[in-house]
């Protein structure tokens, strides 16, 4: 029975009421629209940012390989700023056999106190040039779902300021509307109380 009643009153503006007011269906269905809008939007948004951003991260990880190289120069010890942040690797030169047999060398960013001809490992992107070693699977499932609830929660600040906006415009039109009707029944009601 409780369940009934709040119920009722939540739906109220849809009841037949004799002191309903077109308006107040008009106003109950934009609250709703928009309610909608965000649900609706804001997931199917957020999914496709999801699965778009974790393609892209795929793409990457297909298009980039690694390969043994060689250091050709020792790389200087730095402050440790913690470890696997970028900005404890410094840039060194390093040469590798590219896929064709000839010798190449670059610039790649490498771990910090390494001598001069060790190996190591570095990335190169599906033209052959030096990059940074793409993102693992697991990373990048979490940040394709961190654009993605990023993404719907723009769109559904977006939609929810355009409600308002959208609510505002049509209840100043009804604040005007009002005021012109009392503007014609102000005088009669101050006549009969005076």
């Amino acid at each position: 029975m409780r369940g009934t009643r709040r119920v009722r009153r939540l739906l109220w503006r849809w009841r037949s009421n004799p002191l309903r007011r077109h308006d107040d269906v008009v106003g109950a269905w934009i609250v709703l629209a928009v309610w909608m809008v965000i649900a609706i939007g804001g997931t199917l948004i957020g999914v496709q940012t999801a699965h778009t951003a974790d393609k892209s991260f795929a793409q990457v990880r297909r298009e980039r390989h690694p390969v043994q190289a060689v250091l050709v120069e020792s790389t200087a010890p730095t402050v440790n700023m913690g470890a696997g942040t970028p900005y404890d690797q410094v840039r060194a030169t390093v040469r590798w056999t590219a896929k064709d047999g000839a010798t190449r060398t670059g610039r790649a960013l490498l771990d910090p106190g390494q001598r001069a001809g060790s190996k190591v490992v570095v990335w190169l992107n599906g033209r052959e040039r030096l990059t940074t070693e793409p993102t693992s699977a697991s990373t990048a499932a979490v940040e394709a779902d961190v654009f993605g609830a990023a993404a719907a929660l723009a769109f559904a600040g977006l939609a929810f300021a355009a409600g308002r906006v959208v609510q505002w415009r049509f209840d100043q039109r009804l604040y005007d509307r009002w005021g012109r009707e009392w503007e014609q029944l102000g005088p009669q009601w101050r006549r009969k109380t005076n």
